[in-house]
């Protein structure tokens, strides 16, 4: 908890494509039940991140991101800036739901659910081919991958270190999403690494994909 007795904010940047990043924010939802902190969501891309190396991916993946990576996040960040913050868990929750726990997969029709479920206008579908906003998702998008570099992905977290400069770092990678007092040991050390002076990475190989409740 800070120093005036609010909730500790955590930033938090997302992609709703990634399953990575949602299986890390259902555990950073489990976290704010068990530790005084708050989740403050912010959008960014892996359209925008990795569009000055397609011809240096996979082919399977390149195709994904030119054909279904910037539609879901511009309707987020359009939602956003029409209607503020705080839609956006809501949205992203709408629409984590539906690509990654339903199965629905990054269709249009996904989309027009998930804006339905979260209560917002059906037109903002309309956003998924529009570039009208994508002036404030690239810098969204720049705000936080600027505090851990280009070779990372999404999710970005970040927090208030001790001494007030903010902490923040890629990850973490979990799957299943912890619950309980297991969330708040990630948490817990998760933070301990990450403000260690000097510390950079840790990291082991994946054996399985993300499991989804």
């Amino acid at each position: 908890m800070s120093e005036n007795g609010s909730k500790t904010p955590v930033d938090f940047w997302f992609d709703p494509l990634c399953p990575w990043a949602w299986m890390t924010s259902r555990w950073m939802l489990e976290v704010e039940k068990v530790r005084d902190v708050e989740v403050r969501w912010h959008v960014m891309s892996l359209a925008v991140l990795n569009e000055d190396k397609l011809d240096e991916l996979p082919a399977d993946y390149r195709e994904m991101l030119e054909t279904k990576a910037w539609g879901p996040v511009r309707v987020v960040i359009a939602a956003q800036q029409k209607f503020g913050d705080e839609v956006l868990g809501k949205l992203y929750t709408a629409l984590g739901t539906r690509f990654h726990n339903r199965g629905e997969g990054v269709t249009r029709e996904a989309v027009a659910g998930a804006l339905e479920d979260a209560g917002l206008p059906a037109d903002l579908i309309d956003y998924m081919d529009s570039d009208a906003y994508d002036k404030e998702l690239r810098a969204s998008h720049k705000e936080g991958i600027d505090k851990v570099g280009q070779e990372v992905g999404t999710p970005v977290i970040a927090v208030p270190g001790a001494d007030g400069s903010q902490v923040a770092f890629f990850g973490p990678v979990v799957t299943p999403a912890p619950k309980g007092e297991a969330a708040a040991r990630l948490w817990d050390g998760t933070l301990l690494v990450a403000s260690t002076p000097g510390f950079y990475e840790i990291k082991r190989t994946r054996t399985q994909g993300p499991i989804f409740d």
